[in-house]
């Protein structure tokens, strides 16, 4: 039964819809694997067994099995709201939590016919690209359990890798469905702004912050972004394609394809094995016919638009948290906050205004170039005891997010991206940055498909599994 967990998503419908199998096997399958690894990394945080296998039981008991995610077992990240279950945003105040409703996303997969297994690990409340929390300690890297899974969807990017389960959600500010997908050798996709409706939501009027899906394979994430992506009538700001319209992933010749390839995004420090890997991952590529060049759009201003952005969130966010919880917030987040309380208005119009530029520099790019690609981290997994890069490849960082910007800087631009397993470097998986014109999201994966099928990397299993 373990190696049910093998499988792809796709492949274990199949199954279900033949009646090879039952959901109850497929779900009592996961929840062994769970026992014997989890221990080992700390990637799922709360269980719900018990309530999986009824679930189970009572999806085995419907005649009708056309529901897209039929049976599927999944883990929610623990900054999403489940009702009844247990959400601590990894902050100990809210260590015992439980929410009296389920976010949009929980309750489309729930729909869509997933079967819950637990939740996954944070970094406390989403902030930084390394999971680790004062509720439930660090989550640890499958690859090496020495090192980190990266942040903030690092318990997802966990339980997928170790095939604890098939499918996961996450969430994205500066990289955090990004960096952690890298870190694991999974598939992590921040979709264009409005594809996932997000609520509920105090501000939902932003567009910096996205949820989006996470899996082993690229169509598996299709699979998934399919049931999360649509318009909902509550939501702002979302754009009108139905969800299903990304399910299916159409063959992209590679051949066809100008690719732009930035080693470094136009100046950041990058270290030498995450540049060495993506430069054999860009040789595959053009082994395959596709154009290569080194080319990057002027993306100066994004650093101070994003801690910009970050810090009006930060201050809007946490301002009005009652002054006992406030208090208890990580040192880090207090530095954000800060940030943001030191905003201007003038910081603020600088910022609108930068980013409508940057947007009309990148769209401009996009008239050469089919799609984009780059490092999708700056660094190799680093040891699970350091709580954020100080230093890369010689140049001091000056806070504990200045090290992901090659995602964060990606962020400001809207564009949609996702992070593709793209090899490995003395046994640490690698992940590329693929990125496509704005709201060209069905695009993008079938081109991450086509990537994907011409190096394969996504089937190497980790030391756990």
């Amino acid at each position: 039964m373990t190696d049910l967990c093998l499988l792809t998503a796709h492949q274990m419908l199949e199954l279900l819809k033949q009646r090879k199998v039952s959901c109850q096997e497929l779900i009592e399958a996961h929840i062994a694997r769970i026992e014997r690894i989890n221990p080992r990394i700390n990637a799922i945080i709360t269980t719900t067994f018990d309530f999986a296998v009824d679930s189970a039981r009572r999806l085995d008991s419907e005649g009708v099995r056309e529901r897209p995610l039929f049976g599927l077992p999944i883990a929610h990240k623990d900054l999403v709201a489940t009702k009844g279950i247990r959400t601590t945003f990894g902050f100990p105040p809210y260590a015992e939590f439980v929410p009296t409703h389920d976010a949009l996303i929980v309750r489309r997969m729930r729909e869509a016919g997933t079967v819950l297994l637990g939740k996954t690990n944070v970094p406390e409340f989403g902030a930084g690209s390394h999971t680790f929390n004062r509720v439930f300690g660090p989550t640890l890297n499958p690859y090496d359990p020495k090192r980190t899974v990266g942040g903030s969807s690092g318990g997802a990017a966990a339980a997928l890798c170790s095939r604890m389960v098939p499918l996961a959600d996450g969430s994205d500010t500066g990289g955090s469905l990004r960096n952690p997908a890298a870190f694991c050798n999974v598939v992590g996709f921040r979709p264009s702004p409005g594809r996932v409706p997000w609520g509920p939501n105090n501000d939902p009027w932003t567009e910096l912050s996205h949820q989006g899906p996470m899996a082993r394979t690229v169509s598996d994430t299709a699979l998934l972004f399919s049931v999360l992506a649509g318009p909902d009538r509550h939501s702002t700001r979302v754009l009108e394609t139905p969800g299903a319209t990304f399910r299916e992933l159409h063959p992209v010749d590679l051949s066809d394809l100008r690719i732009a390839y930035s080693p470094d995004f136009g100046g950041l420090p990058v270290e030498q094995p995450v540049r060495q890997t993506l430069s054999q991952f860009a040789t595959i590529l053009e082994r395959c016919g596709a154009t290569v060049e080194e080319a990057t759009p002027r993306l100066d201003d994004a650093r101070r638009i994003f801690s910009v952005l970050r810090g009006l969130g930060f201050r809007k966010r946490f301002n009005e948290m009652p002054k006992e919880h406030f208090n208890e917030l990580k040192e880090t987040i207090h530095w954000n906050i800060e940030v943001g309380n030191a905003l201007t208005l003038e910081d603020v119009e600088w910022a609108i205004a930068a980013r409508t530029r940057l947007h009309s520099r990148v769209v401009e790019f996009f008239e050469t170039y089919d799609v984009w690609i780059g490092p999708a981290t700056q660094v190799m997994p680093f040891p699970v005891e350091v709580d954020w890069v100080r230093e890369v490849e010689g140049q001091k960082m000056s806070d504990y997010i200045q090290w992901m910007e090659a995602c964060s800087w990606i962020s400001v631009t809207g564009l949609p991206t996702l992070s593709l397993p793209a090899g490995f470097s003395n046994g640490l998986p690698v992940g590329v940055q693929v990125i496509a014109p704005p709201r060209r999201d069905h695009f993008l994966l079938s081109v991450a498909k086509s990537m994907e099928d011409a190096t394969d990397f996504q089937s190497q299993l980790p030391l756990c599994s």
